[in-house]
């Protein structure tokens, strides 16, 4: 079978995503492809200059690309509400929860989370929630969150998620890039038994290189992370758009089944294919606590069981 790329996206016309953090790496990729296939395309962006600046690079290339550059910072759920009452479009096809930071020094959201597992995880729930009614008005429409090989070598430490007892930049990382997936997953399933055609999936992009690495090393003043990235990251890692294929995939590809989580074909790189999770991501009872704790923590219930 031929390796799938972006073209094979099918015709988007009609069709409008939202994508969080689509001003730079992945989910600028994200809404470029989108946008060249036809879709509307709702940017969802922390910054909306940087959020203006990404979307007049697409336009150069896309003339006729249709996209709307609006304000959500994941982490404020006061901004996660307001984009969700005010700012998102009236029909959702799919819903990108690309947005992300990776391995930083331990700060807090507007809330008062430990940033990543605020961001990366909070953030997108309360969002995915408060948009659930508009997903659920548009046939097969999708969920697709963004996890990592880090899921891997993570665990849900619910006796300290926010690490105020604990903090490793890392552990906090794995943790809520476990988390994403587990929460993909589990909501696949609680959309499953509510009957909906509204499906979740997962993806992740392998080692690619985008700026989160950098962003990574520089917050964290890591010399040898600095010297590592600059060494192997050009040599090794897939550019933006391949890492973006996985994503894009699992958003796109009318055989895309829910429940399914897609990554390159061998780990780090490759074409994108359905893959496996890790055996943590599949324990019912973990996800079911996690479902929970995301339900107290935000004030956002939904799909309850």
């Amino acid at each position: 079978m031929p390796a799938w790329t972006a073209s094979d996206i099918p015709d988007l016309t009609g069709r409008t995503a939202v994508v969080t953090g689509a001003n730079s790496g992945l989910g600028l990729e994200t809404t470029r492809e989108l946008a060249r296939k036809g879709a509307r395309v709702v940017m969802a962006c922390r910054s909306e200059d940087r959020g203006r600046r990404a979307r007049a690079e697409v336009v150069r290339e896309i003339p006729d690309a249709d996209l709307d550059v609006e304000t959500l910072d994941l982490a404020s759920l006061d901004s996660v509400r307001q984009f969700a009452d005010e700012r998102a479009p009236d029909r959702i096809d799919v819903l990108y929860c690309n947005a992300g930071v990776m391995a930083i020094p331990r700060s807090e959201t507007a809330d008062g989370f430990e940033t990543q597992f605020g961001v990366n995880v909070l953030g997108h729930f309360a969002l995915a929630g408060r948009l659930l009614d508009r997903l659920l008005a548009t046939d097969g429409s999708r969920v697709v969150w963004l996890s990592s090989m880090a899921a891997w070598g993570g665990s849900i430490h619910f006796g300290d998620l926010q690490g105020q007892r604990t903090y490793g930049r890392w552990r906090a990382y794995n943790q809520s890039k476990l988390a994403d997936l587990m929460l993909g997953l589990d909501m696949n399933r609680r959309l499953q038994d509510a009957g909906a055609s509204t499906v979740s999936l997962a993806a992740h992009p392998g080692l690619s290189n985008t700026n989160l690495q950098t962003t990574s090393a520089d917050q964290s003043d890591s010399g040898i992370e600095k010297a590592l990235y600059g060494l192997t990251m050009d040599r090794v890692a897939m550019t933006e758009a391949e890492g973006a294929l996985p994503q894009l995939r699992a958003g796109t590809d009318p055989l895309a089944r829910g429940g399914a989580f897609y990554g390159p074909k061998h780990g780090f790189r490759g074409r994108p294919v359905e893959v496996n999770p890790p055996k943590a991501a599949l324990a019912a009872q973990t996800r079911a606590r996690l479902w929970s704790a995301c339900e107290q923590l935000t004030g956002v219930s939904f799909l309850s069981d």
